[in-house]
């Protein structure tokens, strides 16, 4: 079983950037796909980007399209999501998970679980 661990979120101006990584061990992880999910205080998990496991599929959600970059390093068992021009809409808790593929973009599709790094974003 893969365990996910999140790290990198921190606070940020607006207009900022931040680095996620998203370690995993076990050794399947190269057969998993990654998708980052966020959460905000009061509102329901939202789908951020995925990545297939060889890491040319990548889809992103609307809010986060041109301003996010995933990507993985499958040597490294990691999975990185970029932000640039951070808002402060972006602030919420993010997690990163493990699937079948990263067609889903829903959480119940996600079988593997981070505990989560807190961005906060201020204006």
């Amino acid at each position: 079983q893969v365990q996910l661990v999140e790290s990198g979120g921190g606070l940020v101006q607006a207009g900022g950037s931040l680095r996620l990584t998203c370690s995993a061990s076990g050794r399947t992880f190269s057969r998993y796909a990654v998708a980052w999910f966020r959460q905000a205080p009061g509102k329901e998990r939202e789908f951020v980007a995925s990545i297939g496991w060889g890491g040319v599929i990548r889809y992103y959600s609307d809010s986060v399209k041109g301003r996010f970059t995933i990507s993985r390093d499958n040597a490294k068992n990691t999975v990185y999501l970029e932000m640039h021009n951070l808002k402060p809409d972006d602030t919420a808790v993010y997690h990163c998970a493990g699937g079948d593929t990263a067609l889903n973009r829903e959480a119940h599709e996600y079988d593997v679980w981070g505990r989560g790094t807190q961005v906060t974003v201020s204006s």
